[in-house]
């Protein structure tokens, strides 16, 4: 977005505020941190002055891309937990799906030349846990409706706003195919929500996938 503003309007100095954010924990006064991603130092310092309290830490970074990417991805892999706990799995493989999930998300940033230390932090890591474990989650929560069993298509008719993730995997999808990017929870998950193919084959395609290594980003 930050890209489409430059673009079409006469702003220069623009910032992005990326989670972990989860409304209804904020509204209800729970404690919790965010990100303000700028070029422009003077964006970050304003973001603060409004921003920061008692129950509000605000953390800076200059990659705002890295933010921005961070913060639409994170809503992919939010779906695909939300799938297994769907499918009543546990936090062994929900741990699992979250890690491989990081390391997917940072060869996007590679793959577009992005700086990776946006992901292992506040706006990386930290919005992808927050919202690939909350039932508070559009992402998760339409996931699970997936795992339990129910098409796009019925999610779509009675979820009262659609998880921004399913338009997210169409999109990181395709840059996937077209860059070759290896990320097959993304098509996995694509498979599973636009194609119907069966989440319990998905699931057992990726716990064999001949992974190399664990961490190969560093």
């Amino acid at each position: 977005m930050s890209n489409v503003i430059e673009q079409e309007s006469s702003v220069v100095r623009i910032g992005c505020l990326s989670g972990p954010n989860l409304s209804s924990e904020i509204m209800a006064g729970q404690p919790t941190a965010t990100l303000i991603a700028s070029l422009y130092d003077e964006v970050f310092v304003l973001g603060k002055k409004v921003l920061k309290g008692n129950r509000f830490q605000v953390f800076g970074s200059r990659s705002m891309l890295g933010a921005e990417m961070a913060g639409a991805l994170k809503n992919v892999y939010a779906i695909g937990s939300g799938v297994l706990g769907g499918l009543g799995m546990g936090k062994n493989i929900q741990a699992m799906l979250i890690t491989r999930g990081l390391v997917e998300m940072i060869y996007f940033a590679k793959a577009f030349n992005i700086d990776k230390s946006a992901f292992l932090g506040t706006a990386g890591i930290g919005d992808l846990i927050a919202t690939a474990t909350s039932e508070d989650s559009r992402n998760f929560t339409f996931g699970k409706r997936l795992g339990q069993g129910e098409s796009l298509e019925e999610i779509m008719e009675t979820m009262p706003e659609l998880a921004e993730g399913v338009r997210t995997l169409k999109i990181f999808n395709y840059l996937s195919r077209h860059h070759k990017i290896r990320v097959p929870i993304t098509q996995m998950l694509y498979r599973a929500v636009f194609e119907g193919f069966e989440v319990e084959k998905a699931l057992k395609y990726l716990i064999t996938y001949p992974y190399d290594v664990d961490v190969d980003f560093l």
